[in-house]
């Protein structure tokens, strides 16, 4: 593979808290940020994100002081989502610590917003957030059988997933995020095809996210063209440690930071 694959835990944040659920439904409390961000970065993670999980609902800016502080106590690269609508936005995350950004919701509103930000920031800055799932039975048809969402994956943006990944590496972007919305805290594994589709679409990096489990439901990731994976709540609950997905990646044949 060349490069090697990042294991990124992912923090979704309500009100300053980490919160975990199904599906971004029924949250629960999974800690303060700054702490498992410093217990993340001493396990060995490469990288972290975190989402502002209601930030599009509620019209919230995405929480400048939890950045700030995490950045002061964590050295590993940083991404931040969740309520990002502007340049300004932008600027002050990146101010604040953070060292990429992704966007989501405001970008299929506009997408001309992804070039703009490309251009100012640079393209390695900004991450174009994918929330996909299968289209549902009474959906509107998309070729690749998969569609985008919005608002925590409650509402069909009636795109086809895989061109918007596309279009996204069009506009600039440094990389992807995609997250099955299907496979959201499941623990049932990822949603390998869908990896694949947008793997073979893409040439930037796709971080894979949503559904992982166990550490044997990473390689596969990887095997499907993830080059990046993320998980949240399985790292949370010390279900499984950054080290044994490693040792799992590494074991299949891939290169490991």
């Amino acid at each position: 593979m060349g490069v090697a694959v990042r294991i990124i835990p992912c923090l979704d944040v309500d009100n300053g808290r980490v919160v975990k659920g199904v599906n971004f439904e029924n949250l629960r409390d999974a800690g303060d940020p700054v702490e498992l961000a410093k217990r993340y970065d001493e396990e060995g993670a490469d990288e972290l994100t975190f989402l502002d999980v209601t930030a599009s609902k509620h019209g919230r800016g995405t929480m400048l002081d939890v950045v700030r502080r995490t950045a002061d106590q964590v050295f590993i690269p940083l991404t931040v989502g969740g309520g990002v609508r502007s340049e300004d936005d932008v600027d002050q995350l990146l101010r604040a610590g953070a060292d990429k950004v992704s966007v989501n919701t405001s970008a299929i509103a506009r997408p001309e917003l992804l070039s703009e930000l490309s251009q100012r920031f640079g393209a390695q800055c900004i991450v174009l957030s994918v929330d996909a799932r299968r289209v549902p039975e009474g959906g509107k048809p998309q070729p690749s059988g998969f569609e985008v969402t919005t608002h925590g994956g409650s509402k069909s943006a009636e795109i086809d997933a895989v061109e918007w990944a596309k279009r996204g590496e069009e506009l600039g972007v440094g990389e992807i995020l995609l997250n099955s919305m299907d496979g959201d805290g499941t623990k049932n594994g990822f949603d390998l095809e869908l990896i694949e589709k947008v793997r073979d679409a893409v040439s930037i990096p796709v971080i894979a996210s949503g559904g992982a489990g166990a550490a044997k439901h990473f390689p596969p990731a990887v095997e499907s063209g993830a080059n990046a994976v993320l998980a949240a709540t399985i790292f949370h609950f010390r279900e499984v440690t950054i080290s044994e997905v490693k040792n799992a990646i590494k074991t299949e044949g891939f290169e490991v930071r």
